[in-house]
């Protein structure tokens, strides 16, 4: 199994009248395949590492590779998937639209757009919503077609930032297994965000758990629950129970950095 994504002492600080610096210096690795769940306190720099490693912010210092190659702009072969579904969809387009429209500066024929779309609807049972709109459908149902979106694009990775926090419990965890079927069928690499620790054991292949801002990695855990995951069983679990209790341990452990050490990152 090959490495599908290097980050190598990523930091990110935003400027402005009071600096902050979100993310001090992160180093890991995803390999092709992995599904990789990042948790951390919150306004710990999550979603600023997602943005730094899609691109859509310009890291302050560090590296990205992607299946090897340096990212220096918003890789083709990556998707997004953000939390906030009702505002990444157009609302004047029906579901099969929205699937379509980032296909077409891929060189796909319309032919093959709507094909995709039909393969991605019916991976996310939705088959039968190819023409609706999006107002028309649940909120769930809305990030349904917003993670088929992005499968569409066939990526190499998958990145997805806090994607069911917005859905009910039942929901959610429909969301979840949905992720690990597709994951599983389609061999998507997946670099997900979550404040909830039930989940990142769950879905993840491993819990990577950061610090108070500016992140630091403070573990890289395996989760070793293997590839058949039941949302009843797996959680009642010995394994289950044990990881999720070690990681809330070391996020109620992570110090608070005191105004005089933050005030210097800020400044570094």
């Amino acid at each position: 199994m090959g490495t599908m994504l290097d980050v190598t002492g990523l930091g990110h600080t935003y400027d402005g009248r009071q600096a902050h610096t979100a993310m001090s210096d992160l180093t890991f690795t995803v390999a092709s395949g992995e599904l990789t769940c990042i948790v951390g306190p919150s306004g710990c720099g999550k979603s600023t590492l997602l943005r730094c490693i899609a691109r859509l912010v310009e890291p302050s210092r560090g590296q990205v590779h992607l299946h090897g190659d340096l990212v220096r702009e918003v890789p083709e072969d990556l998707a997004v998937v953000f939390q906030d579904y009702s505002r990444s969809l157009f609302p004047w387009m029906s579901v099969r639209g929205n699937i379509e429209f980032p296909l077409r500066s891929r060189g796909l024929s319309k032919a093959e757009r709507r094909e995709r779309a039909t393969e991605t609807l019916g991976w996310v049972g939705l088959a039968d919503a190819a023409a609706k709109y999006p107002w028309q459908l649940s909120g769930g149902m809305q990030q349904r077609v917003a993670i088929a979106r992005a499968l569409a694009c066939r990526p190499a990775l998958l990145l997805m930032d806090e994607p069911f926090a917005s859905v009910d419990a039942q929901t959610r965890f429909d969301l979840e297994d949905l992720l690990l079927r597709v994951r599983k069928e389609q061999d998507t690499t997946v670099l997900l965000v979550t404040h909830d620790i039930d989940e990142s054991v769950y879905l993840g292949d491993r819990v990577l758990v950061l610090s108070q801002a500016p992140a630091e990695i403070v573990a890289d855990l395996p989760v070793e629950l293997g590839d058949d995951r039941d949302q009843i069983t797996t959680r009642e679990s010995e394994t289950f129970v044990h990881l999720r209790g070690e990681i809330a341990r070391l996020l109620r452990d992570t110090p608070i950095p005191d105004s005089t050490s933050s005030q210097a990152a800020h400044r570094g």
